[in-house]
């Protein structure tokens, strides 16, 4: 048998963990990747993808040169990983009760744009707390449970609000 099919997925992974893949090259490449499409889409500096590719290069490495891209990278992925499994949850035990594809189910589509918009919002926190880049995060710790809850009456406002029908005004016929 070939050696080649012998090969052991954790230790790869831990292999290319040790080797900076990662920390580094996919921060990297995912840095670089977002700033040649910025400029590439925005043409700022025209059509010229080697201008293009070289801020973005220059952006890329510049931005790896300091410890805490690849520590904010490693914490918004694995934030982002949790974030996606909870929202896929839902869907699926929503899915059982209701039937998204239907027009008349647009304020359950809302309500979970919002949910969503929620823990996209909770993922940048946390990221952002856990790897210090914004400092102290004292703000956040002591009224965490008030911006939520502040954040879900807005949106359920706004949800009753979107998906309220048109109310006819008195004296206007149709």
């Amino acid at each position: 048998m070939n050696p080649l099919f012998l090969i052991d997925i954790a230790g790869l992974l831990t292999q290319w963990q040790t080797l900076g893949v990662f920390s580094y090259v996919l921060p990297f490449l995912l840095i670089f990747a977002l700033v040649f499409g910025i400029l590439a889409q925005a043409k700022f500096l025209g059509e010229n993808k080697g201008v293009n590719s070289v801020i973005a290069l220059a952006v890329a490495l510049l931005a790896l040169q300091f410890p805490v891209v690849p520590t904010f990278f490693a914490s918004i992925t694995s934030n982002l990983a949790i974030g996606l499994t909870v929202l896929l949850s839902v869907l699926i035990l929503m899915g059982l009760f209701v039937n998204f594809a239907d027009p008349k189910e647009k304020g359950w589509r809302n309500g979970m744009a919002a949910f969503g918009g929620l823990v996209a919002l909770i993922v940048i926190l946390v990221s952002l707390s856990s790897s210090n880049i914004s400092g102290n995060f004292w703000w956040w710790n002591n009224y965490w449970p008030h911006i939520i809850v502040g954040i879900i009456v807005i949106g359920a406002i706004i949800t009753v609000i979107a998906t309220s029908s048109k109310a006819t005004t008195p004296g206007k016929s149709d």
